[in-house]
């Protein structure tokens, strides 16, 4: 049985940086090449984290400025940490009330973040109305209902050995991580020539212990939470079976893929 997980809270970010942090960086890239927009523009990027996109768009967009805001101060500390560039600025803010000003930014994204705010509506709508006519506004997030492996092949095996660990699984309750819906919600909020892809991320684990480890780490994912509250010999069980059933190769490793979908949308010049 399944007992109840810890409280779902921002900030562990050594465990979130191993979980999924490592994961984030290569994808923020890739969303980046797909968005295609012009360099040397403001930028504002919404939900930042610990600062995946931002440092993509320093090494890939040449920005004239960044600004990076988030809710949760311990992501913003790790950021500011890690980024060291006089182009950028980090705040604490909210994504459906952004403290920045209408018409200010030339690109306005949000990456891995829009199925974890309340209202995404209200979020997009924000992002739209700080962006400058003719601006480009983008986002993306997992495919939790499809092939996001890494998230699919722990549920699976997990309610395989504890039917109640259903009760727990995230995924059906992520929205919007579909196409038609993210494209919707990128229209309601005015935008146009609204476009949303696929990006598949290749998720190479070295071995076992590559991929089962970070979901044992205390830390705010859904997996996290309920791997750190089993007991050992529920915990072993666990892991006994995602040896059975994750894609080994003979030397080890596991190969899984990581889909995200990504969308974006120009704000109306008139």
């Amino acid at each position: 049985m399944a007992d109840a997980p810890a409280p779902y809270v921002w900030g562990a970010t050594d465990s979130y940086e191993a979980y999924i942090g490592r994961w984030s960086r290569p994808l923020a890239q890739a969303f980046l090449v797909w968005f295609a927009v012009p360099t040397a523009g403001r930028w504002l990027d919404v939900g930042c984290g610990t600062g995946a996109l931002t440092e993509a768009v320093l090494a890939t967009a040449d920005p004239r400025a960044v600004l990076g805001i988030d809710p949760t101060p311990a992501f913003l500390a790790a950021a500011h940490a890690r980024i060291a560039d006089p182009r950028v600025r980090f705040a604490v803010g909210d994504a459906r009330d952004l403290p920045v000003a209408t018409d200010s930014y030339d690109a306005v994204v949000a990456g891995l973040v829009l199925n974890f705010i309340s209202d995404p509506t209200t979020a997009v709508a924000e992002m739209a109305r700080v962006t400058r006519p003719g601006g480009a506004v983008g986002a993306y997030v997992w495919d939790y209902r499809g092939e996001f492996q890494l998230l699919r092949s722990f549920w699976d095996a997990a309610t395989a050995i504890d039917p109640a660990a259903t009760a727990l699984d995230p995924r059906p309750h992520m929205h919007p991580c579909q196409p038609d819906s993210l494209a919707a919600l990128f229209r309601s909020a005015g935008l146009d020539d609204v476009a949303v892809d696929a990006i598949d991320l290749p998720m190479r684990f070295r071995d076992l212990d590559d991929y089962w480890l970070p979901n044992t780490m205390v830390g705010a994912s859904a997996a996290q939470r309920y791997a750190s509250a089993l007991d050992a010999d529920r915990k072993a069980a666990l892991r006994e079976q995602l040896r059975a059933t994750l894609p080994t190769a003979v030397d080890g490793s596991i190969d899984l893929i990581g889909r995200a979908w990504a969308v974006r949308g120009t704000k109306r010049t008139a």
